[in-house]
């Protein structure tokens, strides 16, 4: 057959250009998610799921989801599978499939915050979403192309996403006592930007039915070219238009979700944003509840005062652990199999998993928690906020991208990561951390830098991200100039954006 697909695996997701463009040629053609798809199909059934049983489909709002939506159901239909259409929906919904209508599969068609010329494939089982490893196997099966000589499945349609809206109200009745009809959101006024992606749900369909204002809510219709903003709460750009929209609309809470909804950030009433550290401060808060000592587990680039907050002020234990969701997450169900109790695994990007949720990173459910707190917060008449009054932020904070130019790039990252930790062993000023487990963070505790440095590799590109944080004036760049000399003797490693962050 001589097919490959290995470059359209990214992590445990598959992702390719899916509209061709000039430079850009067509990766994800029918045949090449046909062929994907009955990968799945095959992994599953040898796992011991029977043809007949049902695999549900869903897609956010990308141009090219009908298209590839055709191809995955003929894929599920030739394999004897049940296909439940579910139509636009969120990438959580489709694992929630597995919960509430019992499907064995569903396959969620995605590529998350790229641009609008993507796409791709995220596979769920009743146990969560695949693994790398699980996923190779499949791109195996996939180039095998073996399509059994079976009897064909069938094809039902079902509105999922108005049984998953349905459960997220039941959630904030059930935590406020106070039952639909009497609208325990009323009296709330709540901006949702869905930047065009599939989160607009959320606003029409959870808060409007339980009284909430939604009246400044942007961009809730699906557009799969995201004409306003890149649906992503990382991006500045995005942040700062849910931040204007909740000042203009005097809300009381800004919400913004990614493309697919298995991220999501907020903003407070004066369009703070309550992002990356901050968010993981809230969430831990939430988590911790009723998980007293728990720990918390999030990726690399954490803050050191979150550490603080995490560990002095909550009392539970911030465990640091490589970027990507998959791996915080698997790393909190590695510390649960051991006897750790482990409520919360949270990436700085937006990804949030409660241990009471299965799990999965949903957005939409840590909104939810977050809008009950918000709700409980107000029936005090104090600002959902004043909770993370504790956490202290760093006065800079800068991260580098510092570009590779090799094709062997992992081999020659850790190269520079090895000379760097032998250089920081050998320096009495260079305190290397004892807690961290990706690449190296090193700490100054001198006036002048008063901070620290993680530099690691990144998960999937030729990229060194240097994250720099310091508590005094000019101290990253500071952090950075004791940097610069030592990687300059990597001849491989640009170093460009460093030399100009430091000229700047």
């Amino acid at each position: 057959m001589n097919k490959t697909y290995r470059a359209l695996k990214s992590g445990t997701d598959i992702r390719g250009v899916a509209v061709a463009s000039e430079g850009s040629p067509l990766q994800l053609t029918d045949e090449a998610v046909f062929d994907l798809t009955g990968g799945f199909c095959r992994w599953i059934l040898n796992g011991g799921v029977t043809p007949g049983a049902r695999i549900a489909v869903g897609h956010d709002s990308r141009i090219s989801a009908e298209r590839i939506k055709t191809q995955v159901i003929a894929a599920l239909t030739a394999f004897g599978f049940c296909a439940v259409d579910c139509g636009l929906a969120s990438t959580p919904a489709m694992f929630m499939t597995t919960v509430d209508f019992d499907c064995d599969g569903a396959v969620q068609i995605t590529a998350s915050h790229h641009p609008f010329d993507r796409n791709g494939l995220k596979f769920f089982t009743k146990r969560g979403g695949v693994d790398s490893g699980d996923l190779d196997k499949i791109i195996e099966n996939a180039e095998a192309c073996a399509v059994p000589e079976t009897e064909p499945g069938s094809v039902v349609c079902a509105d999922y996403m108005a049984v998953y809206a349905a459960r997220l109200r039941g959630m904030i009745c059930e935590e406020l006592g106070v039952p639909e009809a009497q609208q325990p959101l009323k009296g709330y006024k709540i901006v949702v930007d869905a930047g065009n992606g599939v989160g607009g749900f959320y606003a029409t369909d959870v808060l409007a039915p339980l009284g909430a204002d939604i009246s400044g809510s942007q961009f809730l219709d699906p557009d799969g070219m995201f004409p306003n903003h890149a649906p992503n709460p990382e991006n500045k750009a995005a942040m700062d238009a849910v931040s204007a929209a909740t000042v203009k609309a005097g809300a009381d809470l800004g919400i913004i979700f990614d493309t697919d909804v298995d991220r999501a950030a907020c903003v407070d009433e004066t369009g703070k944003e309550i992002n990356r550290n901050r968010l993981v401060a809230l969430a831990s808060i939430i988590a911790l509840e009723n998980n007293p000592g728990g720990t918390i587990v999030t990726d690399s680039v954490t803050s050191t005062g979150l550490t603080d907050f995490i560990n002095n002020t909550l009392g539970g234990v911030h465990y640091r652990y490589k970027r990507g969701y998959r791996n915080v997450i698997n790393r909190q169900l590695d510390l649960l199999r051991g006897g750790v109790n482990c409520p919360l695994a949270i990436e700085t990007s937006g990804h949030a998993a409660f241990k009471e949720n299965y799990f999965l990173d949903d957005g939409a459910y840590l909104i939810t928690r977050i809008v009950v707190k918000a709700a409980q917060m107000g029936r005090e008449g104090k600002k959902l906020t004043t909770l993370i009054d504790g956490l202290r932020d760093p006065l800079e904070a800068k991260e580098l991208r510092l570009k590779i130019n090799t094709d062997t790039f992992r081999q020659y990252g850790n190269d520079v990561i090895a000379a760097v930790e032998q250089y920081a062993a050998e320096r009495a000023d260079w305190r290397v951390a004892d807690d961290n487990r990706e690449g190296i963070r090193v700490f100054f505790d001198d006036e002048a830098r008063a901070g620290w440095f993680l530099l690691r590799l990144s998960v999937h590109d030729p990229i060194m991200p240097l994250n720099l944080e310091s508590d005094a004036p000019g101290g990253t760049k500071q952090i950075a100039a004791s940097l610069l000399g030592l990687l300059s003797r990597f001849d491989k490693l640009d170093l460009t954006v460093l030399r100009d962050f430091l000229e700047s």
